[in-house]
């Protein structure tokens, strides 16, 4: 049976890739998108994520508008890297996807309270919904099978010296839900700087030769040239399908469980992530870390996902 999952995301260029891989592998039931402000402002990341959906030809999938800012900071979009509308590159399509009526909290809550079965959440950009959902609703903590996060790092980060973009967004929400008690996974920067987009994979992506990936190569391009200018990373890292790849199979990864505490007044680590990999304060773990990532059979997931849609 697939496995049912929920993907709340900031598209961005790797959340598209992340909704296509979930959209197209049969291990993965699609039950919903939902939208945050993240890598731009919420209007752009629901449009992009509709985008992503309208390219990829993939139809029956709700998508819902969630928090437009953090719980208690103001936005400020990555448009350093994923451009002014947070998916630079391509001419975006008018999307075809509808928007749901509803918001992302009364999808989310619907989707799980209909479940026949614990549901996946995949949250790839800030944590905000996913905060506002456990402390709104609570109740339905046990029709969350898991929380699959790509975000935090256990060493540096990619804004300033320490934190990492989605939980510098909203450490905040962060620290609710790695003190959620829920079963929780970690996909750092540690990890996704694994997933290099080489010239070699661009190719083999666009080699597919479907509407997607074409659209797929334009997002991979301009990705590299903005982690070129500010990082100068000619490859840049496709962090976010990494949470979908887990989902899928989990020995993508390695993974070591370990405590982690979120850093929310830090004034130069202010969303940091310390992960306790060493267990020096000797607390309890309450997440799942992902260290090292099957390179190879990761883009092989991406490039079978992509094939399989339009």
């Amino acid at each position: 049976m697939p496995t049912p999952v929920i993907i709340d995301c900031d598209p961005g260029h790797d959340d598209v890739f992340a909704l296509w891989l979930a959209a197209g592998t049969p291990e993965i039931e699609l039950l919903g998108v939902t939208t945050v402000g993240g890598n731009g402002s919420l209007k752009h990341t629901t449009n992009n994520a509709q985008v992503a959906l309208t390219v990829a030809g993939i139809q029956g999938v709700p998508v819902a508008a969630g928090a437009d800012k953090p719980l208690r900071r103001e936005l400020t979009p990555a448009t350093w890297i994923h451009g002014d509308n947070a998916l630079g590159g391509p001419v975006l399509p008018t999307p075809t996807v509808p928007l749901d009526e509803r918001s992302a909290m009364e999808l989310i809550s619907d989707i799980l309270e209909s479940a026949a079965e614990p549901v996946t959440l995949i949250p790839t950009g800030p944590l905000t919904n996913i905060a506002m959902l456990l402390e709104q609703r609570s109740e339905l903590r046990d029709k969350i099978k898991e929380i699959i996060w790509m975000g935090g790092s256990t060493g540096r980060g990619n804004v300033g010296a320490y934190p990492e973009f989605n939980a510098w967004v909203d450490p905040e929400a962060a620290d609710i839900v790695f003190k959620s008690g829920l079963s929780l996974t970690m996909v750092g920067l540690n990890i996704s700087h694994q997933a290099l987009i080489t010239e070699e994979v661009i190719e083999s992506i666009g080699a597919i030769g479907n509407e997607t990936s074409s659209f797929g190569v334009e997002l991979l391009r301009f990705f590299c040239s903005t982690y070129d200018a500010v990082e100068g990373m000619p490859e840049g890292p496709l962090h976010d399908p990494i949470t979908v790849a887990i989902a899928i199979d989990r020995a993508v990864a390695t993974i070591q469980r370990s405590h982690v505490d979120v850093e929310t007044k830090g004034e130069f680590t202010s969303g940091a992530t310390a992960v306790d990999l060493h267990n020096m304060l000797k607390n309890e773990s309450n997440a799942d870390v992902a260290i090292t990532l099957d390179v190879p059979k990761f883009w092989q997931l991406i490039r079978d996902a992509i094939a399989n849609l339009k």
